[in-house]
């Protein structure tokens, strides 16, 4: 047992700390551009913490005033297993407004010159939090998965710990909502023919096909699932409800399911319809679940953002489960589209010379500053990162405006991060009430649990901020009260 104040703490916090996930991190690519310079970290006044600092090749021009390290803002990765550089402590970057140091040494978070910590959401724990926090510093999340990761951040109190936010929303600061899709000629890969598909349900497939390996997650998925298998055939060939296997030992390998494998994607196209749910239901929230099968020319039969419908080709691309009202009506009308091509048909529209019409889908696209396997754009943990060095510098040059003429230049008022950022509300059962779900059910024993934890951890963590030393006990004790009373629900 833990003594004293301190010791309290660390044990409460060890109590609400979210359960590491482990789930995949963003897949980061390498820098392109030529080899890496030597750069002379001498330049640093010593004890440094940063060390040794290597430079990227840029075609763009430094700014005058801040050629010398000692000049330029740090971005600590306080993540680092994130660290989109080159072997090596620190490095340095150019960026639109200038340049910065980027580190993952964590020495360096005392350091003056260290302007910004970067988590990454899935790994940002309340016992880790590098308290207590410094005025100067502004503190950026980038956390492209949903909630199943961690539910701290879909509360108000936990997103509010941050400055600057790069997620799925639309409403972050460095939106990735199109993550998973590259771009519109992914949309537009030919339909496999009809006659092709006919004679794969001839012997004896389904016309939907569900392929999940990760079964109990926020959105309660498989509990939708299981009812819908009540009214129609479902080829189930995950983990999850698993009825079929792939043909391959190969393919049955769940790494290879989450990729763009040619031999399962060839497999994947034969089937109409793809049960395409999420693993949580928030608001820009899409994955390769949603994009896959328009890819494949399969029509998604989809559960997940309920704003979908802003990003779609078309106004016709899609079909939403809760557009109906029962499994039962989704069955019979997917069983009317199996057997009426021309029907059929209009849902993959969007695969023809100009059926996509979303004008707001293709602006998105194409204003987006990063790429998906694209050399000539950054990836989007390179493009976090310089957005926020060019937030910090462009906060230093305010800084320096107020200071040199406090009258004429007001002091910059700090960017706070909004619910909006993440927009994930409590989960709701798959299918049916939460009263009618018995209270030994895992998915009601883990996922409401976790969802009021996440609340406690940020209004934890506010308060570590806020508060003083002498209201820290008070705060502990009545935070324990609010804990074992959730136990108890």
């Amino acid at each position: 047992m833990a003594d004293g104040p301190t010791g309290a703490v660390l044990a409460l916090l060890g109590v609400f700390s979210v359960y590491a996930a482990s789930g995949s991190r963003p897949v980061v690519e390498k820098e392109t551009g030529g080899e890496a310079e030597p750069w002379d970290g001498a330049v640093f006044r010593p004890p440094s913490a940063l060390g040794a600092v290597g430079m990227t090749r840029s075609p763009r021009t430094q700014r005058p005033g801040r050629e010398e390290a000692g000049d330029l803002p740090v971005l600590l990765w306080w993540s680092p297993g994130l660290f989109p550089h080159f072997p090596g402590d620190s490095e340095r970057i150019e960026c639109a407004r200038g340049a910065c140091v980027a580190s993952r040494n964590r020495r360096a978070l005392r350091d003056s010159r260290t302007r910004a910590l970067l988590f990454y959401g899935t790994d940002f724990r309340a016992s880790d939090a590098p308290l207590p926090r410094l005025a100067h510093q502004s503190w950026a999340l980038l956390h492209e998965e949903s909630p199943l990761n961690n539910f701290l951040l879909s509360h108000g109190p936990g997103i509010r710990l941050f400055n600057l936010t790069s997620t799925f929303s639309r409403h972050s600061d460095y939106p990735l909502s199109l993550q998973w899709l590259p771009g519109t000629a992914y949309l537009r890969r030919p339909v496999p023919p009809l006659q092709e598909r006919a004679e794969w349900r001839r012997r004896g497939y389904a016309p939907l096909l569900y392929l999940q390996s990760h079964c109990d997650v926020p959105a309660d998925r498989d509990r939708y699932v299981r009812e819908l298998m009540r009214h129609i055939p479902v080829d189930s060939y995950g983990k999850c409800l698993q009825n079929r296997e792939l043909p391959t030992a190969r393919l049955q390998d769940t790494a290879t399911a989450t990729t763009e494998d040619p031999e399962l994607l060839a497999f994947l196209s034969r089937y109409k319809f793809h049960l395409a749910l999420e693993n949580a239901i928030c608001n820009d929230y899409m994955t390769e679940k949603l994009w896959r099968p328009m890819h494949l020319g399969a029509v998604p039969v989809y559960r997940g953002s309920p704003s979908v419908r802003d990003w779609m080709p078309n106004n016709h691309s899609i079909i939403l489960i809760d557009d109906f009202e029962s499994p039962q009506k989704l069955a019979e009308f997917i069983d009317f589209l199996d057997k009426n091509d021309e029907e059929y048909m209009k849902y993959l529209a969007y695969k023809q010379p100009g059926g996509i019409t979303n004008q707001f889908l293709l602006d998105s696209l194409k204003q987006r500053e990063w790429g998906l396997n694209d050399p000539l754009l950054p990836n989007y943990l390179n493009g976090f990162e310089c957005f926020v060095c060019d937030h910090e510098l462009a906060r230093l040059d305010a800084e320096k405006a107020h200071a040199a003429s406090p009258g004429d230049s007001p002091i910059p008022e700090p960017h706070i991060a909004q619910p909006s950022h993440m927009d994930c509300p409590m989960p709701t059962p798959g299918f049916g009430n939460v009263e009618e779900i018995p209270e030994n059910d895992s998915w009601k024993e883990m996922w409401l649990q976790d969802y009021w934890q996440g609340l406690d951890q940020g209004e934890a963590l506010t308060a570590m901020i806020h508060n003083n030393e002498t209201q820290q006990r008070k705060f502990w004790d009545y935070l324990h009260e609010v804990f074992m009373k959730r136990q108890h629900l």
